[in-house]
């Protein structure tokens, strides 16, 4: 719709990264096609989305979403919790996101994140009732520091839901 989020010049990007020749203009029809619905949530809410995901969900993605909503580690781990409840038993989690960061800017707001290490993020997991399957993080090389942010590195982990007894 006019005056929403361009999302071109990353569908772009993606195009030429997969480098399949295919016209980003298809590329942005089919997700277009593919999208079902946006729905708000509040991952401090028991019930994220007001009432139960029906059907559950397979799988869920939060990429710098989590630490930068919850003002300490309790809040991130209940929060963590809360959109878990989101997934089917079996369901996948994919996590991105911050590690050492404390804010970051956006225009002239300046907005606080909880600073996570490693072990607050796979203790969150843990606790949420995930079987974590993998995890890895990567140090912010100094090029990449471009002082919108005070982070230190970035973490990706892929965390399960296990199967019902």
């Amino acid at each position: 719709e006019p005056g929403t989020f361009d999302w071109s010049p990353f569908i772009q990007h993606v195009c030429k990264i997969e480098g399949r020749g295919e016209p980003w203009q298809e590329k942005e029809r089919r997700l277009r096609g593919r999208l079902r619905r946006i729905l708000p949530i509040d991952v401090h809410r028991p019930d994220p989305l007001g009432s139960p995901l029906c059907p559950p969900a397979d799988a869920l993605l939060s990429a710098f979403c989590l630490e930068a909503v919850s003002p300490d580690r309790a809040t991130f781990a209940r929060a963590l919790g809360h959109v878990g409840s989101l997934l089917r038993p079996g369901g996948h989690a994919v996590l991105l996101g911050a590690l050492g960061e404390s804010f970051y800017l956006a225009g002239a707001a300046r907005l606080p994140v909880v600073p996570l290490a490693e072990d607050d993020v796979r203790g969150a997991l843990a606790g949420a009732g995930f079987v974590l399957r993998r995890f890895c993080s990567y140090a912010m090389p100094p090029a990449l520091r471009t002082g919108v942010d005070d982070v230190d590195g970035v973490f990706f982990a892929h965390a399960q839901k296990p199967m019902e007894a």
